[in-house]
């Protein structure tokens, strides 16, 4: 529907503002209970959330096949050789851990700008973040080739005296990410605890009342408790903002630490964590529309967000244009032989289609239709537009990693890249356990906030004095 279509008196548009809603009218607190719980309590689960669940477990044996084989014959089974040294694990890691910049900014930034319309998708896209980062820690672990020995990563005393190497970037990684994953952890659980308790007092058996009622801790939505709750959830948002720009900031560092052409940058910083919130927006795109249809959520999940999102899309690709035209700027400004075959070599080498692959699906496609309303608030073109903006996020750290590799100073060294079928394997293998634990989240929890829904219903007048307790009951 085009914008100029939609009248003043259409349920959608705030009369006030004249904007998309952040909720359909009508809803109570009743009701929203009512809408988020009974998706989690129903007694019976659909035959479609079998079956994708079926075919997400079945893809994510892969993973388990492929790591098996691996531990038995080693990173040989890979493409990874020299000059190539990096391949699909490192490309992979990258791209996972991207994915998750969205459900941290939605949540802390956010939070932290007091943006009510995050409150209906940062539950799933915290739960995103969590399941990304569970993915990408499983690809430098097996990179290494002793993953038993992993523990050596980290600073612990032992009888060899054998330390870290801290002037590693891969160590940085090691920290970054593991930071990243306990602070998207805790704060995704603490925001969960109010709607434990709801879902306590809502439960039909006594086992799922015991099993909510132990993960509530006590909630009762007492003054005191709501104080605490959204002093925790300040102080929460304050530490993981930081980590919004650090963790991309330091794997980007596994890069423009090197002085291969191509890495050897000061842009990667600021481009890689734009990079990461555009791709992170787009899964959480891929994730919120199929949700909103299959759970009948458009009153929950409206149209504002899909704009919103939209826009925040377009803003992060447009710095990420920014970045690439920058590379390619100082390919020639630099007046470095090597810096200057390197990008010639990226866009018209044995590979150059991939580089092409990410213009066309990270700039030319997107950064010439997201400015029009009507395609951000149209369900179809951006459920398409999120599968093409990762497709082309993912074909830049294939770049990045690749072509930076294959063909580096001295032709005698050159070679090639081509994936085996254990590379494809093992990613596909991390897509199926992604959406295999999404899937999990969505049956056994609340996917979206409820408590935080209701403080944004015209009923819901909180001042300095008195607070209602809707954390429990409902």
């Amino acid at each position: 529907m085009a914008t100029k279509d939609i009248k003043p008196e259409d349920p959608r548009i705030d009369p006030k503002t004249g904007e998309f809603r952040v909720l359909a009218p009508g809803f109570t607190f009743k009701t929203v209970t009512a809408k988020i719980a009974d998706i989690v309590l129903t007694p019976t689960t659909s035959l479609g959330w079998f079956a994708l669940f079926s075919v997400g477990g079945a893809v994510a044996t892969l993973v388990i096949v492929a790591v098996t084989w691996l531990f038995l014959k080693g990173t040989g089974i890979w493409a990874v050789s020299q000059p190539v040294g990096w391949g699909f694990a490192i490309i992979n890691f990258v791209w996972w851990i991207g994915i998750g910049h969205a459900g941290t900014l939605i949540s802390a930034i956010l939070l932290l700008f007091k943006q009510q319309w995050r409150n209906s998708i940062n539950r799933f896209a915290e739960a995103m973040t969590i399941f990304a980062v569970v993915c990408a820690g499983l690809f430098p672990l097996i990179h290494v080739g002793r993953p038993w020995l992993a523990y050596w990563l980290f600073p612990l005393p032992n009888t060899m005296n054998v330390w870290p190497q801290f002037r590693s970037p891969l160590l940085w990684d090691v920290f970054a990410v593991s930071t990243y994953a306990t602070i998207s952890i805790v704060f995704w659980y603490v925001g969960l605890i109010p709607d434990f308790g709801t879902m306590r007092d809502r439960a039909k058996t006594k086992f799922a009342a015991y099993i909510y009622g132990l993960l509530s801790l006590g909630w009762r939505g007492s003054v005191r408790h709501w104080v605490r709750y959204e002093t925790a959830s300040l102080l929460l948002a304050g530490l993981a903002t930081p980590l919004v720009l650090s963790v991309h900031t330091v794997i980007s560092f596994d890069f423009a630490v090197a002085v291969i052409p191509g890495w050897h940058t000061t842009i990667f910083p600021p481009y890689f964590v734009a990079g990461a919130v555009y791709s992170g927006f787009a899964m959480v795109l891929t994730l919120a529309i199929p949700l909103r249809k299959f759970y009948k959520l458009e009153g929950l999940v409206t149209d504002r967000h899909m704009d919103n999102m939209g826009k925040v899309m377009l803003t992060t690709g447009l710095i990420v244009a920014y970045g690439y035209g920058m590379e390619v700027f100082m390919a020639w400004y630099s007046a470095s032989h090597w810096e200057f075959f390197m990008m010639w070599n990226r866009m018209f080498g044995p590979m150059g289609w991939s580089y092409w692959m990410l213009i066309a699906c990270n700039i030319a496609i997107p950064l010439t239709t997201l400015w029009v309303r009507k395609w951000r608030t149209n369900m179809t073109f951006m459920f398409v537009m999120s599968l093409i903006v990762n497709t082309g996020m993912w074909f830049e750290r294939f770049v990045i990693v690749v072509t930076s590799l294959y063909r580096d100073f001295l032709p005698s060294s050159w070679g090639t890249y081509r994936a085996t079928k254990w590379d494809y394997m093992t990613y596909f293998g991390t897509m199926g356990l992604f959406t295999a634990l999404f899937l999990l989240f969505v049956r056994f929890l609340p996917m979206i906030p409820m408590n935080e829904i209701k403080m944004m219903l015209p009923s819901a007048k909180i001042t300095a004095k008195a607070k209602p307790a809707v954390g429990a009951g409902d």
